[in-house]
């Protein structure tokens, strides 16, 4: 780990604990987060972990930049990591199938598994919520099994249905509302991401765990999906 402080602007600073994406980095990221909302306090406006990094935007009729400074600094003092066990395990009902998930059948012939083979490798892991962003209730989480890394679209879809499950690189997301968007899509869930009765408007938060359930259709059709199929245009 090597701390260092990013001026972002007159209010905000960045602190960048590490320079790669790593599942082994969400504990000390989920401790930095806690100590740094413990030594800001009410001077604290926002604060957005990330996959490497902790966005702090903090009240400047309270703290001026070196106050903001030491604060992060009385945070970073002795950090030590979450305990692991902690963390919130979602698990997700997903429909895998062609109809909803258009690069399903292409990942399966390009990695050589199958459709049932990605289903199983992509569904067989826990992921770990790196960051929320691009929308309400959009989690990044990762990482996917190496042989299913794929590269976003060349041109994004002017439209991708809510809950569409898919693939960026390592990373693996559902759209919570219907978007644009550039990811590989294998699937639909039927679960319900954002929603503003919940802290935060999302059903999870950096740090969750979340493995995917395989479900068959008419599971996902009784618990509210969209059956849909989805049109291949970009």
């Amino acid at each position: 780990m090597n701390p260092r402080i990013e001026v972002v602007s007159i209010d905000s600073l960045m602190l960048r604990l590490f320079d790669e994406i790593d599942e082994a980095h969400m504990p000390w990221l989920l401790a930095a987060a806690r100590r740094l909302r413990e030594a800001f306090g009410p001077a604290l406006i926002d604060l957005v972990p990330s996959y490497t990094t902790l966005l702090v935007h903090y009240d400047l009729a309270q703290l001026d930049d070196r106050q903001a400074r030491a604060c992060i600094a009385e945070a970073m003092s002795q950090l030590q990591p979450e305990v692991s066990s902690e963390a919130r395990e979602l698990q997700i009902p997903v429909w895998y199938d062609p109809s909803v998930g258009p690069e399903l059948e292409a990942l399966g012939q390009r990695s050589g598994l199958g459709v049932a083979g990605v289903v199983e490798r992509h569904s067989a892991r826990i992921y770990h919520v790196f960051a929320l962003g691009f929308a309400p209730g959009f989690a990044f989480m990762g990482l996917v099994d190496e042989i299913l890394a794929s590269p976003r679209l060349q041109t994004p879809r002017k439209q991708v249905p809510a809950g569409s499950l898919g693939i960026a690189d390592r990373q693996t997301a559902i759209y919570p509302l219907v978007s644009p968007g550039g990811w590989n899509l294998i699937g639909r869930s039927p679960t319900r991401l954002f929603d503003r009765d919940l802290d935060g408007y999302s059903i999870w938060q950096p740090g969750d765990r979340v493995r995917f359930q395989p479900i068959e259709r008419a599971e996902f059709i009784r618990l509210g999906g969209d059956d849909s199929p989805f049109e291949v245009t970009p």
